[in-house]
């Protein structure tokens, strides 16, 4: 798909949840010192049953550069696939990579004590679009596909990049990453199989 101004998703129904959640990351982002201690995922503490920070903790960054790198990301997505996005299935997308993230981390990953980002749930929401594309008969799909099945599993041998984890001034939480994507193709899997086929299927009439 060729990106121009002409053919971004500028619908409702296409951009209202990207721009909600951008503007979520950005308020954490200004109001981090104040809120942040209530609301990161720390995994002690959501042992101890604060559950709501596997969701919330994605809104945090670590510095102005994370945050841009990772809005500069939702926006390139929106850009490439908005047209599939439905506030239905874009929120539960969104919703489900991030639990399934955190969920991953928590479990698999207990040595992440702490984790903050957009980044994981990215990754899910790549996923969705490049299936989207395979879906409708776009060769790009593939490619962009296979390409993030390669950078996680670079990720997995050979660790993150050096220079992104020196630009966000932390560690690149690669795990993320990875329960992110199956979050995201866990979603697109249900979603081609149960979600679209119920938005096709004719309302039932009845008559008097």
């Amino acid at each position: 798909m060729t990106l121009s101004l002409k053919n971004l998703p500028l619908k409702k129904q296409h951009c209202i949840l990207v721009t909600i959640i951008a503007m979520l990351a950005i308020i954490a982002y200004f109001f981090d010192d104040a809120i942040s201690d209530l609301f990161v995922y720390q995994h002690q503490l959501i042992s101890q049953g604060e559950l709501w920070r596997t969701f919330t903790g994605h809104f945090f960054h670590t510095n102005g550069v994370h945050l841009l790198l990772n809005l500069a990301a939702l926006v390139l997505l929106w850009a490439l696939h908005g047209h599939f996005y439905t506030v239905k299935s874009y929120s539960l997308l969104f919703i489900i990579s991030a639990l399934i993230c955190s969920a991953g981390m928590f479990y698999f990953s207990p040595e992440i004590r702490q984790y903050v980002g957009l980044s994981g749930v990215l990754h899910g929401i790549f996923v969705f679009g490049a299936i989207m594309d395979i879906r409708h008969k776009d060769k790009t799909g593939y490619l962009l596909f296979i390409g993030l099945c390669l950078k996680i599993a670079h990720e997995q041998f050979f660790g993150a990049n050096e220079q992104v984890s020196t630009l966000i001034d932390a560690n690149v939480a690669i795990d993320a990453h990875l329960w992110g994507a199956i979050g995201g193709l866990l979603f697109s899997c249900c979603y081609l199989l149960y979600l679209l086929p119920l938005k096709k299927a004719p309302a039932n009439k009845s008559a008097h």
